[in-house]
């Protein structure tokens, strides 16, 4: 038997989601340590997996060439809230199942047989190595606003990896809302806000990403670093505006505004579709930011998970069975 475990990502956004621009997607996110999702296998003669990681155990199988294999999501990352669940669970089960196998599992060639990278890379990127990511996004030719078939795309290249100071924190905010979009629902979302994108957003972006965001990440500032991320995310919502009914979708907008006036807080802003917010500090201010955000629950009415973590500056690990197991 063999154990794989990752870390969340927070996604805080695209580069372009213009068919005017060359270049699609191209995303921007972190790993975290912190929640992880951690998926033991072990070869068998049929599937035996449990339902959360079912599908992708079952890609898994018809990838590598193997005939089964039992396979157990031992801890999970709350799933579609903005944490990454969905390529994080995936690929974990494809390194078990293939680790179990001894067999490669080549995960940036294999996510796209397991519906991954598909749009953003942060996820298989983070995954892989962890760290602060911008990835290459797609060509824009190749997508328009129907995406290729499942599988039919490459994971868009790691145009930027930075390791993340070890004394940077960052607050996540889970409220009690509905799930952020994903699968179907999230497709035809991100197919309307294609269709819409105001080319010159796009532009705006590159100047956040080229003259505040990478300066900040290679200097270590993290005040710098927290309002070029809350920028880049303010101009995302723009997009997706119409598909989720604000720039951040509610009740996260009234969360994000309440952290804007913590001192404990760099920057803020909404991972993914949401509901989770996050907030950019670092060790000496986590116990403040932690209390700022409980106080804006509190006051708003709204229930929640609230923790501050680290980032993940590796890759997912693999090992064999715990010591008692």
């Amino acid at each position: 038997m063999v154990r794989v475990e990752t870390g969340a990502r927070l996604h805080f956004g695209f580069q372009n989601l213009s068919l005017a621009h060359e270049r699609l997607y191209g995303g921007v996110g972190v790993a975290l340590d912190e929640p992880r999702a951690v998926v033991e296998a072990e070869p068998a003669a049929t599937l035996d997996a449990d339902p959360t990681v079912e599908r992708a155990a079952r890609r898994a199988c018809e990838a590598l060439d193997v005939p089964g294999a039992r396979v157990r999501l031992v801890e999970s990352l709350p799933r579609h809230v903005g944490l990454g669940s969905g390529t994080q669970h995936a690929l974990a089960t494809l390194a078990a199942v293939a680790d179990a196998h001894d067999r490669p599992a080549r995960v940036r060639e294999r996510a796209p047989a397991l519906d991954r990278g598909g749009r953003s890379g942060v996820g298989v990127a983070t995954f892989e190595a962890g760290g602060f990511v911008v990835d290459a996004g797609h060509p824009a030719e190749r997508f328009t606003t129907a995406p290729p078939r499942p599988g039919e795309w490459a994971v868009p290249a790691v145009a930027v990896r930075h390791d993340v100071p070890a004394d940077w924190r960052f607050l996540l905010v889970i409220p009690e809302a509905e799930s952020g979009k994903h699968g179907a629902d999230e497709d035809e979302s991100m197919r309307a806000v294609i269709e819409r994108a105001d080319a010159t957003v796009a532009d705006e972006l590159a100047a956040v990403l080229t003259r505040r965001l990478l300066p900040a990440i290679a200097e270590g500032d993290v005040e710098r670093f927290g309002a070029a991320v809350a920028a880049l995310g303010r101009l995302n919502g723009a997009w997706y505006a119409d598909e989720q009914g604000g720039v951040y979708r509610p009740p996260a907008g009234e969360v994000v505004a309440a952290l804007r006036g913590s001192p404990a807080v760099s920057g803020v802003g909404q991972s993914s579709w949401g509901p989770t917010i996050y907030g950019v500090t670092d060790e000496d201010r986590a116990g403040t930011a932690a209390d700022d955000a409980r106080a804006a629950l509190d006051e708003l009415g709204v229930g929640g998970d609230v923790r501050v973590v680290a980032a993940r500056n590796e890759g997912a690990s693999a090992s064999g069975p715990p010591a008692d197991g």
